[in-house]
């Protein structure tokens, strides 16, 4: 059986001027700044004229611990969108912004698939209204400027050594992970290690998903700690004087952007951080604007609920205030059998035992979500594959938990296929009380606050620390540092910080080498295990296969 591609479904899609799309939430072009035909920017005075109206229902889907098998998180996100829309609902979709790094080397863009789709998915999923191309160039103006004040007789006096500001690009490149800089002689600068992160790996990214408005954004710039003084001070963007600049440059990046589904139901794509190695949500403004506009609002968090889902509730929610009502957790029969231990090759045969072993994962993430207050509803997204014995087999244990489930099909029926989702997702939210909390109170030191995330959250017996991440906590702690809220840099695939140990693994540390602080995005980053801020590029990536022809038609992209 052949099925049509993404890119191929997205581009037979009949598109709604975004306008249209725009008067379904009451927003006429006054409060819309157009590019082009299907994509436009709400502005921040519409944003900032919404904010008195109240607030509709915040849904957040989530996944199991991710397989190459694929679970289908934002693909799902879309089509329980359609869903609602198509039971009556008045309903916005918020995804984050796609990253060219994955779009073009494994993982693929991030617009859905099949005929659960965000378009237009080529602009999407390339250069879209150019937010990621703004923040990567406010992060290297303020690299730049570091240097550059270096150079010019160093009257901050930079500690060149102690400089923890990387710069960054869009795109996996490996061997730009550590380089040196200034060579070729004095003019050229001050010779110094550096090296990339990729652009979703940013503080300015961090801070673009997390502020209220452009001030606060500027205000938040201003706080970034980019190194230390020979004394041991640190080093901030406002005293290089950099942070009127960087805002200057994202003056249109804080906007939400707004676009559709293939159904033609309105979605805000704003915002764009890794959840392996960021928070992974889009942004506040994006999420608080829908959910002011419509009656109920689907959200995503990145990855498995170990990370997208932990970080979505201990830091988004816990700075925005929001509260979600509901949590659905993605999860494919092809996906708990790997967790069981069947090898890819093998997915297509039926096998109960493993389906059953490689529960226990779903079943962990499930505890997870419980620890925060937020009912559950289990979304399997089928395959044409599954049987009906390994589906049942998953409900029943699903139920065992007291856990309702839907069987999605927004892959290959759009909203349609997403209806049952959308009603058990409408049921849960008006018979069950949302009792939201956040797992840990920020006053707690640093290392009792990773050791709960790792404990509670992984199902690790400890956190172990390098030396090297000790000597941070002292100097963060005693800088006034310590009492930020922790967002962990963990592998996606495992709960542990070794990606090959799949399922439900018990018995293990939680290694963290190094400690980075977000003093603009108001968070620290733990690093654990050998995670990379720099993905690079597989043996075959997927830019080998994306091509255009000479009347504009996109191949390979997806």
């Amino acid at each position: 059986m052949s099925f049509k591609s993404d890119i191929e479904i997205a581009q037979e899609a009949e598109k709604n001027p975004i306008i249209n799309v725009a008067k379904k939430l009451g927003l006429s072009d006054e409060d819309l700044e157009f590019y082009g035909k299907y994509k436009a920017k709400i502005s921040m005075e519409t944003v900032k004229r919404l904010r008195k109206e109240k607030d509709g229902n915040l849904i957040l889907v989530t996944a199991i611990s991710p397989t190459p098998a694929g679970e289908g998180k934002t693909t799902t996100s879309v089509g329980l969108a359609d869903g609602l829309a198509k039971i009556g609902k008045k309903v916005m979709v918020c995804l984050r912004e796609p990253s060219l790094g994955p779009s073009f080397g494994v993982k693929g863009g991030a617009a859905g698939g099949g005929y659960a789709q965000v378009v237009p998915m080529d602009d999407i999923n390339l250069h879209f209204t150019g937010d990621l191309h703004a923040i990567t160039y406010a992060h290297n103006l303020l690299a730049a400027m570091i240097d550059n004040s270096i150079q010019q007789g160093n009257p901050l006096n930079i500690d060149p050594r102690t400089i923890v500001f990387r710069r960054v690009i869009d795109l996996n490149d490996r061997s730009l992970r550590d380089i040196v800089i200034g060579l070729g002689g004095k003019a050229n600068g001050v010779p110094r290690e550096n090296g990339f992160d990729i652009t979703v790996a940013s503080e300015v990214m961090a801070i673009l998903c997390l502020a209220d408005d452009l001030m606060d954004m500027k205000e938040r710039f201003s706080r970034i700690v980019i190194g230390y003084t020979y004394d041991k001070k640190p080093v901030t963007a406002a005293d290089l004087k950099a942070q009127g600049a960087m805002a200057l440059l994202m003056k249109d990046a804080i906007k939400p952007n707004l676009v559709q589904t293939l159904e033609n139901t309105p979605a805000f794509i704003h915002g764009g951080p890794f959840a392996n190695i960021a928070h992974g949500c889009n942004s506040v403004n994006a999420t608080k604007t829908a959910m002011k506009l419509a009656d109920y609002t689907v959200t995503e968090a990145g990855f498995g609920a170990d990370l997208g889902a932990e970080k979505f509730f201990d830091l988004k929610c816990r700075f925005a205030g929001l509260k979600p009502a509901v949590t659905v957790i993605v999860a494919t029969v092809r996906a708990l059998k790997m967790h069981g231990g069947v090898a890819k090759a093998d997915l297509a045969e039926e096998n109960l035992e493993a389906v059953s072993k490689g529960f226990a994962n779903l079943e962990k993430h499930i505890e997870n979500v419980g620890k925060f207050g937020v009912p559950v509803i289990v979304a399997i997204n089928a395959f044409p594959l599954d049987t009906k014995a390994e589906l049942d087999l998953v409900e029943k244990n699903c139920n065992a938990l007291g856990v309702e489930v839907s069987l999605s099909e927004v892959w290959a029926k759009g909203g349609e296929g997403g209806r049952d989702l959308a009603e058990k997702v409408v049921k849960t939210i008006e018979s069950k009380e949302s009792n939201f909390k956040v797992l840990y109170d920020t006053k707690l030191p640093i290392k009792e606050k990773a050791n709960i995330i790792a404990q509670q959250i992984y199902g690790a017996d400890k956190v172990v620390f390098t030396s090297a991440a000790e000597k941070t906590i002292k100097q963060l702690t005693d800088l006034g540092y310590g009492e930020l809220p922790i967002c962990m840099a963990k592998t996606q695939y495992s709960f542990t910080d070794d990606q090959t140990k799949l399922g439900r693994p018990t018995g293990f540390d939680i290694t963290i080498t190094e400690i980075r602080l977000s003093a603009g995005a108001g968070f620290l980053v733990c690093l654990t295990g050998s995670i990379m801020t720099m993905p690079g590029l597989p043996k075959v990536p997927s830019a080998c296969n994306i091509d255009i022809d000479d009347e504009g038609v996109i191949t390979g992209l997806f």
